[in-house]
């Protein structure tokens, strides 16, 4: 019979970060990262901590348009590999206090893609690298790492191309955890796979921008993360920068506001502003597993599929734009994928083009808008 899983202390950590160029600029924010987790497991010491959980690229940073946009090659000089000294490091945090430690973001060389990076959530236990996850909805926009999306065929015939493969549950002595990272989480697809696949703890990393939704009057970013938890059924814990080092963004970037949700929706902890911070949130999962042997408002006991169908037998975004031996070289490359899908949107007659506009083709004013971005400086053209 198996025994019950204890209530524990969950770390959700706001940290400094630093845009980093190197390896010396990793290590900086690593070692401010191992020294956040001996703050927070000394100073929560009465209920114990046993998993933290730190921001999207909280490593290495990232860049966005505008003059300091890195292309392929300047991610490339600060990719690493879950066999470098840095994850090791933070394995070695693990063992010494028996936690787990989630983080995202992480600029990933893959061996078997070598020309390109992957932007890559982990979960790391005593027992080393319990799970990896590709992330899947990388904004067309705004992330220059490779989506499986972008290489499908290659990726799934390497990787696998199930469900469980694409967005992994792990099962541990803490609950079933599982992440997602940033923009996974503006639509509700992502976190309803975790929760196909059993998830109790979404560990969510972020590098969540202001202009993205992050403080009132338009806190996207609470809004719908808590409806993500609730129609889960699960814990969610965000994890957004506190403030940031680089000379083309302002210090408040990454505007802070991490926070935790439990099971029912309801925020637990939260942090309302862009400063280095660390939440402490006790989770319960049996809590969690009772809860949800209730039918009465129960997200999952009554999907019906059958009348939605038509919205996913019909891809949207093209896959396969980036196979090997193209991969994305800046954003502007990056965002061919939307020529399509908008297309499609106004083709369906889903969207409609505004008066002055009738009649174009949304892929013609997109390209229109890039060209002129990349004139101006806005946009990197190499």
């Amino acid at each position: 019979m198996r025994k019950p899983i204890e209530k524990y202390t969950a770390l959700v950590v706001q940290p400094h970060v630093e845009v980093a160029i190197d390896r010396s600029g990793i290590k900086r924010n690593l070692d401010r990262a191992l020294n956040m987790i001996d703050f927070g497991v000394g100073y929560y010491w009465e209920v114990p901590v046993r998993l933290a959980v730190f921001p999207e690229y909280f490593l290495q940073g990232v860049t966005t348009p505008g003059k300091g946009e890195h292309g392929l090659d300047d991610f490339m000089k600060k990719a690493i590999t879950f066999d470098d000294e840095e994850i090791h490091a933070l394995i070695d945090k693990c063992r010494e206090y028996d936690m787990y430690i989630a983080g995202g973001g992480l600029i990933e060389r893959v061996p078997e893609f070598p020309d390109r990076w992957f932007n890559t959530a982990f979960i790391l236990g005593p027992e080393g690298v319990a799970l990896r996850y590709h992330k899947y909805h990388v904004p067309a926009s705004i992330g220059l790492g490779t989506s499986p999306h972008d290489m499908w065929e290659e990726y799934s015939a390497l990787f696998g191309g199930d469900i469980k493969d694409i967005f992994p549950v792990i099962d541990t002595p803490i609950g079933k955890l599982g992440t997602m990272t940033c923009h996974d989480g503006a639509t509700p697809e992502v976190s309803r796979a975790l929760g196909f696949n059993g998830v109790e703890v979404i560990c969510h990393p972020v590098a969540l921008q202001e202009v993205e939704g992050v403080s009132k009057p338009w806190e996207f970013w609470e809004f719908s993360r808590r409806t993500r938890a609730h129609d889960n059924m699960c814990y969610l814990l965000g994890s957004n920068w506190g403030t940031v080092d680089y000379k083309y963004y302002p210090k408040a970037f990454c505007s802070g506001n991490s926070f935790a949700i439990d099971y029912t929706g309801m925020m637990l902890r939260h942090a309302p502003y862009p400063e280095e911070q660390v939440l402490a949130v006790t989770l319960d999962i049996e809590a969690l597993r009772e809860h949800r042997t209730r039918i009465n408002h129960n997200m999952w006991v009554d999907v019906r599929t059958e009348a939605f169908k038509q919205i996913y037998e019909h891809p949207n975004y093209p896959p396969n734009l980036f196979p090997s031996g193209n991969p994305p070289r800046n954003l502007a490359h990056k965002m061919t994928g939307a020529y399509t899908s908008m297309d499609r949107m106004y083709d369906r007659g889903q969207f409609v083009m505004p008066f002055d506009k009738d009649g174009m083709k949304h892929s013609d004013l997109l390209k229109s808008r890039i060209s002129t971005a990349q004139d101006r400086g806005a946009l990197r053209k190499d």
